[in-house]
């Protein structure tokens, strides 16, 4: 059973929240982040990614950075960027755009949850980026930015949540990107106390987006628990910042792939290739967009086509060959462009279906692309079916959107 517990968050005042609260650490570069951060004092890069007031060209994993964070963290609290709550509460944040709107739950993690795989991952780390989190929350002492997790939908929870959201929102804003945010507080203890015991009850909590930061996170809980002799199992580096949204909200956008030459290959003689695996179909110039599991589209030389998957190409009863993302690896990337990685190898990227097949499309004909595929999102049914038999997706399957804003909430682990 899954532990959830308030916390005693570090917050913005309203007035400067839209200023301060940042697109997370991951999805800008440090050249995006300087110019996102610019001379804004409040913005929260300032913490998650503080190379933004170092010297260009710093490198991206030295203890001045880090330093730098810390540094940062305190003076916003120091400056009343962010205050304290003076209890532990829960909080609700929702995201919205267009007609749609999700509501997450904010709240603490256990880190023997993480380790025990109640928190179960579909997605391998790298030991880098996972090793530069562990520093950023060792040397900050805190939980900057939350993780993103879903569980299976629990109508009571909702109920809560429902309630909770009748009063007005603390913070209500739009960001630069179009998207909604909005926050509210729980303060009252009988639903802080219903709460925890209904999370009891969930059985897991699947990561949807954030494994580096959330194993970051529980391992250095976990050697926080190492090094103390006195350890109680109450402390609070026991738990870690995660926002959970229940799993009939969220919707998985698709993850595409663009590649940079037909391997030696002319286009004639790569067409006839994929009719052993596909039926190709010609769609005209306009982008086309995947209608089901098994089709994918491909843009080529200014030309759109429809490519059905054959049916020896998956597995509908393996919940990794069933993945449109691992009959494109084994028939096309592997054996005709001999892409055989797709964490390291160059001739590959990838492209998260937010920005639109026209991003596809750009990429191919402004010549630094040879090739285009879009594929059909994975559903949450898929996600939380390989999370559970233990399998790991392969790379870049899964894009979740909207990101959460960092500095909404911060957990400090002391």
């Amino acid at each position: 059973m899954a532990i959830f517990k308030p916390f005693r968050g570090y917050r913005p005042p309203k007035e400067i929240v839209k200023d301060l609260a940042s697109r997370p650490y991951d999805v800008l570069n440090s050249v995006e982040a300087r110019e996102e951060a610019g001379d804004n004092k409040y913005s929260f890069l300032r913490v998650v990614k503080p190379e933004v007031e170092l010297p260009e060209g710093i490198d991206p994993y030295s203890q001045q950075l880090y330093d730098k964070a810390r540094e940062n963290f305190q003076r916003f609290i120091q400056d009343g960027y962010l205050v304290r709550d003076k209890k532990p509460n829960f909080y609700v944040y929702a995201q919205s755009w267009g007609e749609k709107t999700q509501y997450g739950i904010v709240g603490c993690a256990g880190v023997e949850d993480y380790m025990n795989d109640i928190i179960k991952k579909h997605e391998l780390t790298r030991p880098d980026k996972e090793e530069d989190r562990m520093k950023h929350v060792r040397i900050t002492n805190a939980n900057a930015e939350p993780v993103f997790f879903t569980y299976h939908k629990e109508k009571a929870i909702d109920a809560i949540v429902e309630k909770a959201i009748q009063a007005p929102p603390v913070y209500d804003f739009e960001a630069d990107d179009g998207f909604g945010h909005h926050f509210w507080v729980i303060e009252d203890d009988a639903l802080i106390g219903e709460l925890e015991k209904l999370f009891a009850g969930v059985d897991y909590f699947y990561v949807a987006d954030g494994h580096h930061r959330t194993a970051a996170a529980a391992l250095v809980g976990n050697e926080k628990k190492k090094n103390n002799p006195n350890h109680t199992g109450n402390e609070p580096y026991n738990f870690f910042m995660a926002v959970v949204f229940p799993d009939d909200q969220l919707t998985i956008i698709d993850y595409n792939r663009v590649v940079k030459d037909l391997n030696g290959l002319s286009k004639e003689e790569f067409l006839a290739k994929l009719e052993k695996d596909f039926e190709v179909e010609k769609k005209g110039t306009a982008e086309y967009k995947p209608a089901e599991l098994h089709e994918m589209s491909m843009y080529l030389e200014g030309e759109g086509y429809g490519m059905k998957a054959r049916s020896h190409t998956y597995d509908d009863n393996d919940p990794i060959g069933v993945l449109d993302v691992t009959i494109l690896s084994n028939t096309l990337l592997e054996p005709l462009f001999d892409i055989r990685n797709l964490r390291t190898d160059k001739r590959i990227d990838f492209v998260g279906g937010i920005r639109g097949l026209g991003e596809l499309k750009r990429r191919v004909d402004s010549g630094e692309m040879k090739v285009a595929f879009a594929l059909y999102p994975v559903s949450m049914k898929q996600l939380t079916d390989i999370a559970d038999t233990g399998n790991i997706m392969p790379p870049k399957t899964t894009w979740f959107e909207p990101k959460l804003r960092s500095g909404l909430v911060v957990n400090a682990l002391d």
